[in-house]
């Protein structure tokens, strides 16, 4: 692996002013060149799998089949979407017809904000990294990539194979910490992208309020899962077990705690001890069974935890720190207040909370911070909705552990303090992406809207009052909570149902296609629109 250097403070510079060069310069207005950036950034994954996988391995102790499920495969994956709906994505859109507007010919260009700033956390240094950069790509703009220095072996690999496979003025990386971070938030940004912690967010946003540059959060946060008793169990211990200790519990949509029925508790608890045999016959800390931390200071964050926790450890809580290693752990009996229960535990440790029933869960959960997941094991569809219809999350996730962010066609975000915006796929496409407006008004406008034009008449208030929208009857009074979905209907309006600037458009379009010499299309117009009242 290449050793990891930090980049120099007055390269940083350099880096941001050949990014702002490289956006000016045009390449990638081409979509064709866009397109080819992608697919060098595609095979710069797929030709490194095994030096990829060999660096987090490195780094996070992570067993290869993880890398590949939850790191390579999705960063490959996320890149041949962007390449094979570019094309589409870009592509200027019209509005929904309006029978006002619609002869001004309404477009939305779609056009890229200029050079952006990617910041990308530890846990999954390249899927992380690598799905931002094509969509920033894909949109048009040049990237800035900060990974995280807690993660050197991928940081530095990033570095190399981006200086490799892509042009250097249109995505390169800066490596380092604190006062290289503080630099790189000192330059103005046309948006910035940010993964990590709320604490680190909030530093983040308050460097880009400074030049009110557009800012993406995903923050994380203390996801919960619902239990309902009724559950299947053996699938239920299977998947929440493999969600807490994938990559060693440091995901941001992992499992954080557990609510559960208290007369239910105790099954649970030993469904998921059988599931922890299941996973580790030979236990987890044997070679390429469970990943590590990422370092000595998280692995003594996760010790504090533990050794002021009130609930009882039922499994694990084995700690190396030489080794980085801390077992999966469970902990029943948890009690609301518990230290367990304060910050997001990033980490291989699943409180099991009691609860007396799911009403208490929901009261709990809801007096906290929207979580950035939230999970319910249920096959009841009035539990399913319960849960849906009385909570607030960035997603929500029946019988399923976090593998959302990876499905494809779904929004990745938080709401409040687990984040704002979304990313991945199109989505990730979008916050790059200016919508910028457009009309282009034809000289038979100014027949439709001769009312605008000074000097004012009565007549003229006339036309202009006729411009405006009917509204639907006027309620008599609030819907019936027991029937929601029931909506008032407004009558229909014009000739035989028609509004009558419909009516007005069919007439202009038939005076332009039939008449073609100039003086009768305006004895055409002039006559409708004094039919109009014009």
């Amino acid at each position: 692996m290449p050793a990891l250097s930090y980049t120099p403070i007055d390269g940083i510079v350099k880096k941001y002013e050949e990014l702002r060069n490289g956006f000016k310069a045009g390449k990638l207005k081409s979509i064709e060149y866009r397109k080819y950036q992608l697919l060098q950034l595609a095979y710069m994954m797929k030709e490194n799998e095994g030096r990829i996988a060999e660096a987090l391995k490195e780094d996070l102790g992570r067993p290869e089949i993880e890398s590949r499920f939850i790191d390579i495969n999705p960063s490959v994956g996320d890149v041949l979407t962007t390449y094979n709906h570019v094309e589409k994505w870009t592509k200027p859109e019209g509005t929904a017809f309006d029978i006002t507007w619609f002869l001004m010919k309404p477009t939305i260009y779609k056009e890229p904000k200029g050079t952006v700033l990617v910041i990308c956390p530890f846990n999954y240094p390249f899927y992380l990294s690598i799905g931002p950069i094509a969509s920033a790509l894909a949109a048009g703009c040049t990237v800035m990539l900060k990974p995280s220095e807690a993660t050197p072996a991928s940081s530095a690999l990033l570095e190399e194979l981006i200086a490799k496979y892509l042009d250097s003025d249109l995505v390169t990386v800066v490596n380092g910490g604190i006062p290289e971070t503080t630099k790189v938030l000192e330059l103005r940004w046309d948006h910035i992208l940010y993964t990590g912690s709320g604490r680190v967010g909030k530093i983040v946003a308050a460097a880009a309020a400074k030049h009110l540059t557009p800012v993406t959060l995903e923050l994380g946060g203390k996801s919960p899962v619902f239990i309902d008793p009724a559950c299947d169990l053996e699938l239920t211990a299977q998947r929440l077990y493999w969600g807490k200790v994938l990559n060693a519990g440091q995901t941001c949509v992992a499992p954080d705690y557990v609510l559960v029925p208290r007369t239910f508790q105790a099954t649970l608890v030993d469904a998921l001890k059988k599931k922890h045999e299941q996973f580790y016959p030979d236990g987890p800390k044997t070679k390429d069974a469970y990943a590590r931390l990422v370092n000595s200071t998280a692995l003594n964050r996760l010790k504090g935890y533990l050794d002021n926790t009130k609930g009882k450890i039922v499994v694990g809580g084995e700690i190396d720190l030489e080794d980085r290693y801390l077992s999966p752990t469970i902990v029943s009996d948890v009690p609301f207040g518990d230290a367990l229960l304060q910050e997001e535990i990033f980490g291989p440790i699943l409180p099991i909370v009691p609860v007396e029933n799911v009403d208490e869960a929901l009261r709990y959960v809801n007096e906290h911070e929207h979580p950035l997941a939230l999970y319910a094991f249920t096959q009841d569809p009035k539990y399913k909705e319960k849960i849906l219809t009385n909570t607030q999350s960035g997603s929500i996730v029946f019988n399923e552990q976090v593998i959302q962010p990876a499905t494809e066609g779904l929004p990745f975000g938080g709401i409040g303090a687990s984040g704002s915006g979304y990313h991945t796929g199109k989505f990730g496409f979008d916050i790059f992406t200016h919508l910028r407006a457009s009309i282009d008004s034809p000289g038979i406008v100014d027949r439709v809207l001769a009312f605008r034009f000074p000097p004012y008449t009565a007549k003229k208030l006339k036309a202009s009052n006729s411009m405006g929208r009917k509204l639907p009857a006027k309620p008599k009074g609030p819907p019936s909570l027991a029937n929601p979905t029931l909506a008032v209907l407004g009558k229909k309006q014009g000739i035989l149902g028609l509004n009558k600037w419909f009516v007005f458009a069919l007439a202009v379009a038939l005076a332009v296609g039939l008449t073609r010499e100039r003086g009768k299309t305006a004895t055409w117009v002039g006559a409708i629109a004094s039919f109009f009242g014009r």
